[in-house]
């Protein structure tokens, strides 16, 4: 099959459109024929990029973690998907991934996607969406009245934050550059904040910050977060743990149920999502680049529609 193959070598790391083996189905896989795929550009230096869970080197790596497509094979065990089923998911972060015209998958990291659902919609979803979801309601515990501070509120997943906590009936407050205020405000936020103009600490005491940028922003945050709230981040753990409260790093996992939810506010229109790009696979290589800077998410055809 041919895929994105990323290779270490001694002048960095390479990436080119190659010939590749067919996944193999483990007990419980899914082999998914790629449809479309959705990738981080950092991912090149995550260790589970370079090597299994056993911590076994693995070069030539594919990378993509993001995925929609066709169930065309089943692994022994397998239950819950058929082949013919479209699906969208996450892969696992230590197997190679979705840049590829096929992928093997557990099936458990899929939910079943709508045919009304185009795959390129499908495939910017399930990262941003899962990431925004797991930090709102499963850590964070937002609940309707709140007030939700969502650093980074126009990136891909502050936006869908933003989207989520405006419908749970939280008041929320999006941060970024001033010119993203309008498209921030129109995806529901409440208030913005300018952090290049405003002070950060005059938003006063919170109930939930949601933190994608780590550093200083969320060292200043810890003191926003009000006696019995959280502070929730996805870029490092916290140095500052805010008093009376909670503070929590975490990493997004795969949830069939959490899945169906969000493919669910997709279909009803009440999730929008910032598309950039999109790229066939051949073309892939260059979505990394270091000097690549592309408003919206970047998305890999890999087949024809």
């Amino acid at each position: 099959m041919k895929a994105i193959a990323a290779v270490q070598g001694a002048n960095g790391i390479t990436l080119s459109l190659a010939d590749m083996p067919y996944p193999h189905a483990a007990e419980n896989d899914v082999i998914v024929r790629v449809h479309a795929a959705g990738f981080t550009p950092g991912e090149l230096d995550w260790p589970g990029t370079w090597a299994d869970r056993s911590g076994r080197g693995r070069t030539p790596s594919i990378p993509g973690h993001e995925v929609s497509g066709v169930v065309v094979e089943l692994g022994y065990g397998t239950t819950g998907l058929t082949v013919g089923q479209r699906v969208f998911g996450i892969t696992d972060w230590t197997r190679n991934g979705t840049l590829a015209q096929y992928v093997a998958v557990e099936a458990r990291n899929l939910a079943p996607l709508s045919a009304d659902v185009d795959h390129v919609v499908a495939a910017a979803l399930p990262v941003s969406g899962l990431t925004a979801w797991q930090a709102l309601f499963v850590h964070g515990r937002i609940a309707a009245g709140q007030s939700v501070l969502i650093h980074g509120a126009a990136g891909g997943v502050g936006s869908v934050a933003v989207q989520l906590a405006h419908q749970a009936g939280a008041y929320v407050i999006g941060t970024g550059r001033a010119g993203q205020r309008d498209q921030v405000l129109s995806l529901g936020a409440d208030d913005f904040v300018d952090l290049s103009a405003d002070t950060l600490e005059d938003i006063g005491k919170v109930d939930v910050v949601f933190d994608v940028i780590g550093g200083q922003i969320l060292d200043r945050s810890a003191q926003l977060v009000r006696a019995g709230g959280v502070l929730v981040t996805i870029a490092e753990p916290p140095r500052v743990i805010p008093e009376g409260a909670r503070a929590i790093f975490f990493v997004v996992e795969a949830d069939r149920a959490q899945l169906a939810l969000l493919e669910n506010k997709l279909r009803q229109g009440r999730i929008r999502q910032n598309i950039g790009s999109v790229l066939p696979l051949e073309d892939a290589s260059s979505a990394f680049g270091p000097d690549r800077r592309t408003p919206g998410k970047t998305i890999v055809r890999v087949v024809a529609t």
